[in-house]
């Protein structure tokens, strides 16, 4: 991923002008670098939480790229997100051998728990849920991953034990502190 130097906490909208501005020294950094674009949307969405369409347009015209351009790129890698994220994103391995070993039960005891559905985000914006059709864990099945941490082998009655290690945690440092054997 790209650099972290970059990245300030501009979520809420609250300080979309610095946001912005931040963005503009990103883009003037990367303008002449060749494949700058995934590392500046990469930057952008570390900035904003997700990619706002004033980012977008921003990023075209600093690059000197097609709106049509930047957003086909946003749209094809599901790392990108155009609508807000909870702080902890929770991806669910659905690939066969997922599946297979109860990926679709470790969704659904996930759903249950947060009272949410793929694609949204809980009402406190603590958590994200979303799908993924591989992961390359295939041994490990069934895997989720919250945040970068893989958790592998995931019971559906053991799902509410990880979920929990990321409430109270700041974002990614959960399974660092407290590994929770799934």
């Amino acid at each position: 991923m790209a650099e972290s130097k970059h990245l300030c906490d501009c979520q809420q909208q609250v300080d979309e002008v610095k946001c912005l501005k931040r963005l503009d020294v990103v883009i003037k950094e990367y303008r002449e670098k060749p494949g700058a674009l995934i590392p500046v949307l990469q930057i952008a969405q570390g900035l904003f939480g997700y990619l706002p369409e004033v980012a977008l347009k921003r990023i075209s015209l600093g690059l000197d790229k097609s709106y049509s351009e930047v957003a086909g790129v946003v749209g094809f890698y599901s790392f990108f997100s155009t609508v807000p994220r909870g702080r902890n994103l929770i991806r669910v391995c659905l690939g066969t051998a997922c599946y297979v070993r109860g990926g679709k039960q470790v969704l659904e005891a996930i759903k249950k728990h947060l009272g949410i559905d793929v694609g949204q985000t809980t009402p406190d914006k603590l958590f994200s849920l979303e799908v993924a059709r591989c992961f390359g864990a295939c041994g490990l099945a069934p895997a989720i991953t919250v945040n970068d941490d893989v958790h592998q082998r995931v019971k559906s009655a053991k799902v509410h034990e990880i979920i929990n290690s990321y409430r109270k945690v700041p974002k990614g440092k959960a399974a660092r502190q407290k590994r929770v054997k799934s």
